[in-house]
């Protein structure tokens, strides 16, 4: 499989915020974000090709990790993930998944689903041709599969939000899946600039205690800027 990065760091967004983890990010994906905050592993995806075995015997090298992040990228579209999955699994770690929900699990080994569905502020922008806005457009937002997915896991609900205006948008996603635990729901200010996120979590707080959704910290970009390898 193509692999982007293996890092070890500590988890920077939803629920296991804080917890170290090794992050496996593959590299390719099949949307095209605006925002994207790692291009290197979808709109120009770069990468070495490893085996499932050598993937894990990297991730061993760090004997005090429990936890392993599988990412992108869109982790879901590299056919050896499944098998990867399964042997994580066997070495005993936590696996979570990091998936935009719009390829289904078919019954791939996982602890915790990390779905973080696009709203309409993810569409690409005018370096990419009409083609690539109708496909990004057409599978940012596939309600079947991401229930297939948190009716099958431990899931958290994220939803990356730039203006006070995509509250409305998630609210209608909501909608279309069956009733959650608010808790359950993460919305994330958008933004790699730590002055940004800032700037945002001045309202977004707000809009969750209203809601009784969870405001997701970018702990990382807190920590280390917005850096590779962290």
């Amino acid at each position: 499989m193509l692999i982007s990065e293996i890092f070890y760091s500590l988890q920077g967004e939803g629920r296991l915020t804080g917890v170290p983890s090794v992050f496996v990010r593959t590299s390719g994906c099949n949307l095209r974000c605006n925002w994207c905050d790692t291009p290197y592993a979808s709109w120009k995806p770069e990468g070495e090709k490893r085996t499932v075995a050598e993937v894990v015997a990297a991730v061993q090298a760090w004997p005090a990790a429990r936890h392993v992040v599988l990412t992108g990228g869109e982790p879901m579209l590299a056919l050896e993930l499944p098998e990867l999955a399964a042997a994580l699994r066997s070495a005993g770690y936590h696996l979570t998944i990091e998936t935009a929900g719009t390829i289904p699990p078919n019954g791939i080994a996982c602890d915790l689903a990390s779905l973080s569905p696009k709203l309409t502020n993810s569409a690409p922008d005018a370096r990419l041709d009409d083609a690539w806005r109708r496909k990004h457009e057409a599978l940012r937002w596939q309600p079947n599969v991401v229930r297939a997915w948190i009716e099958a896991y431990a899931f958290q609900l994220k939803f990356v939000v730039a203006g006070e205006a995509d509250l409305a948008e998630v609210e209608g996603m909501l909608a279309q899946l069956s009733a959650l635990p608010p808790d359950r729901v993460l919305l994330m200010p958008e933004g790699t600039d730590l002055a940004v996120l800032r700037e945002r979590a001045m309202w977004l707080p707000e809009a969750c205690k209203a809601r009784g959704y969870r405001y997701a910290h970018r702990l990382h970009v807190e920590l280390f800027g917005h850096t590779r390898g962290t």
